[in-house]
This record gives C-alpha cells, sequence and structure tokens, in this order.
C-alpha cells in the first residue's frame, strides 16, 4: 500500500490543487473501503476504486462551497472521475508530488516532513516521533508547510530544464536526510526510513532514469545500508567501516550500489551525491579503506559543496593518509564553528592523538563521549580514550 498511497495521493493533488483536501479525501475513500470491501469483497482494481471514491468524497465537499475559478477546474477534473471508469494505470504524478513536497521555498524540516507523510504515508505521530516534537507541534508544522505550498501558488509541476539541476539536488537531499535519519534512529523505532528513502530513489530513479545524481544518491544509501548489520559489535559498541567484519554486509545491496555507481560515473556529469557514493564504495574496497582515493575525493566535493561537515570528514581523510600536521590544522580552523558538534570532537580526539598531543586528544573525547545521543557511539568512543597515551596511539579509524 505504499506505493499505492504516494501515487493516489499525487493524482488527488494533481486534480484538486489542494493537499489537505487530497489527504481528506483519501482517508475517506479508505473508511469506505473497510466497509464495502469487508461486505463485497476486493474490488478488481482496488487502486483505480479508491482514486474514484476518493474523487467523489472529494468532489461532494467541493459543492457545498462558494464558487472560484480554483474550485471550477477541481469540479471539471473530479466529475471525470465520477462519470469514467477509471483505469488502472492511471497517470503516475508521483515525481510531480515529489518536486513539489521539496520545493525550496519550504524548510528542510517541512520538505522532510511533507515527503514522509504524503509519499511514503507516515502519520503526524510517526513523523513528529522522528524529529523529536510533540505530535500537535508537527501537525501544525505540516499545516503551515501545505498552506504555504497554496498561498505561494507552488505550481504542482517538475521544475523545467533550467531548475532542475537545483530542484533535483533539493530533492535528493531531503531523501538522504530522511535516510540518515532512519539510520541513526535507535532499534526500536518501529518504522525503516532506511527502506522508506531507498524506496524514494528507486521510484525517483523509475520515474526520471538516466540521471548519473539519482543514479549516485540511490547507490549512496545501498551502499550504507549495506553495513548496517555489521555497525554494532558484541559488545554494543558502534564499528568504524574499516573494521567491520565484512561478511556481514549486505551483498545485494552492495552489489547493486556499486553498480549504480558505475553507471552513473560513466556519464561523466559529477556531483556531490555521486562523489559520496564513490568516497563510500572506497570505504568499503579489499582488503581495507583505499584512503588515498578517499582523500582525492573528499578534495574534489570541497570545490563543489565547500561545507563545513565536508571539511571536517576531509580533515579525517588527511589523517588518515599520514598528513596529521594538515589534519591538525583543519580542526583548530573549524572549532569556532562546530565546538559542541558532537562529530567534530570524535574526530578531533582522533586527530589529536595522532599527533601525540594526549591531553587535547583526552579533553575532546570527552566532550564527544557526553554529547553523543547513541550509546553505541559512546562505547566505542570509550574504547578510543583507553588506548590513548605515547605508547598506545589508538585506533587507525576514526569514529
Amino acid at each position: 500500500m505504499q506505493q499505492d498511497r504516494g501515487r493516489l495521493m499525487a493524482a488527488l493533488v494533481a486534480r484538486l490543487g489542494d493537499f489537505q483536501r487530497a489527504e481528506d479525501a483519501l482517508q475517506e475513500a479508505g473508511i469506505s473501503a473497510l466497509l464495502h470491501w469487508g461486505r463485497n469483497g476486493l474490488p478488481d482494481s482496488p487502486r483505480a476504486w479508491l482514486l474514484k471514491v476518493a474523487g467523489r468524497k472529494a468532489l461532494d465537499q467541493l459543492r457545498t462551497e462558494g464558487r472560484s475559478a480554483r474550485r471550477e477546474a477541481a469540479l471539471a477534473q473530479l466529475a471525470i472521475l465520477d462519470t469514467d471508469e477509471v483505469a488502472e494505470d492511471f497517470p503516475d504524478e508521483r515525481l510531480r508530488l515529489i518536486f513539489t513536497c521539496c520545493h525550496p521555498a519550504l524548510e528542510e524540516k517541512s520538505r522532510m516532513a511533507l515527503t514522509l507523510r504524503t509519499v511514503c504515508g507516515l502519520s503526524t505521530e510517526e513523523i513528529a516521533r522522528l524529529f523529536l516534537d510533540a505530535a500537535p507541534t508537527m501537525g501544525q508544522r505540516l499545516s503551515r508547510a501545505k498552506s504555504k505550498i497554496a498561498a505561494a501558488g507552488i505550481p504542482f509541476a517538475v521544475p523545467g530544464p533550467e531548475e532542475w539541476d537545483d530542484r533535483l539536488r533539493t530533492v535528493l537531499t531531503t531523501i538522504y536526510l530522511i535516510f540518515t535519519t532512519g539510520y541513526t534512529a535507535g532499534p526500536d523505532e518501529p518504522r525503516d526510513l532506511c527502506a522508506e528513502a531507498i524506496f524514494l530513489g528507486r521510484l525517483l530513479l523509475a520515474l526520471r532514469p538516466g540521471q548519473a545524481e539519482i543514479e549516485g544518491g540511490l547507490a549512496l544509501m545501498l551502499l550504507t545500508d549495506a553495513r548496517r548489520a555489521a555497525r554494532i559489535d558484541a559488545d554494543g559498541a558502534t564499528v568504524p567501516p574499516g573494521e567491520q567484519d565484512r561478511a556481514l554486509w549486505n551483498r545485494q545491496h552492495l552489489d547493486e550500489g556499486r553498480s549504480l555507481l558505475r553507471t552513473a560515473l560513466l556519464r561523466k556529469r559529477s556531483g556531490p551525491f555521486q562523489i559520496k557514493a564513490a568516497i563510500s564504495a572506497c570505504q568499503m574496497a579489499d582488503p581495507e579503506p583505499d584512503w588515498p582515493q578517499i582523500l582525492q575525493l573528499y578534495t574534489l566535493l570541497l570545490t563543489i559543496e565547500p561545507t563545513v561537515v565536508v571539511r571536517l570528514n576531509h580533515a579525517v581523510a588527511l589523517v588518515e593518509n599520514g598528513l596529521v600536521g594538515a589534519a591538525q590544522a583543519v580542526i583548530e580552523g573549524l572549532r569556532a564553528e562546530l565546538d559542541g558538534f558532537q562529530p567534530f570532537h570524535a574526530a578531533a580526539s582522533v586527530i589529536h592523538a595522532r599527533a601525540g598531543a594526549w591531553d587535547k586528544a583526552q579533553r575532546d573525547g570527552l566532550v564527544a563521549i557526553e554529547r553523543a545521543d547513541r550509546e553505541a557511539d559512546r562505547l566505542l568512543l570509550r574504547k578510543l580514550l583507553k588506548g590513548l597515551g605515547p605508547t598506545s596511539p589508538g585506533s587507525r579509524s576514526a569514529p
């Protein structure tokens, strides 16, 4: 039903031009389905049945409202559903739905939340829990996002060629943020957001094939997800990629991710998601991470995406290549901007340890432990701190 809901929502929004009205109509159609299907059995085409009934629900509501150009246009579209048989293969409008949800006029958090709600079908309560918000607060955020789309006249459309690259990056960034939210969630999280994000990546690629950055984004998620089962050791501590038990990696995801990455790179239209996917592939190289290549890739990524997080990862790549002084210089240059950011202190601890600056390494390590959200990360950092000292330089892998 995940794919069906997103496709049905897209079809209704295309006809109504209104997210909330489409959601309400689909919910009412779902209630009707429980009653009718339980009594009469499944129709020949449940998806087409739901679309037709949802259209009728929306049509009934629109007929009670005052006249407007928008109302009349929606009535005309819905009247077609009410009089004709809806084909099972009705137009797939999900690509337009994704681009509308991820419009750059919306805040990043709102883009993620609206995509999870409309395309993936997560409830407001589920989304609120993911973002550590109260359900009423998240409900208000979703309502504001839908209202802003309507008030600003944000079109329900795939952007033209002149906007495609910028808007596609917004969509891919939103999908990848959904993935990372799931990847860092605790084991008790009931929804597999990694799977939801990979579903969206596959959907985007199916709806717009041949796009190198979509292939790169999907490859990045598959390669990262391939390591999930190996992330935690028997003691419950996080295991860096270079130290993981490779027998636990998901071979299907690994092979598919590598294949997608090769296809994307052959198109010779390099982008940040392809570079990040290549970095992930190099972290999983045999028999150990290919740190020289990783450093080159981070150096390239800096020219495209010179964010503080990329600079931080570049510093880790520097120290893994023996360029300790350069790594220390980058870290100290980032301290004012990233002080208090847990991954910064974790990386700084390792880098200072490699340089023999044990006091600094201990100080940053303790801050990293204090600020870690997950117990698995705290356990890893405690192991690293125990190994710090002039005669025991610590792990060769950054946390």
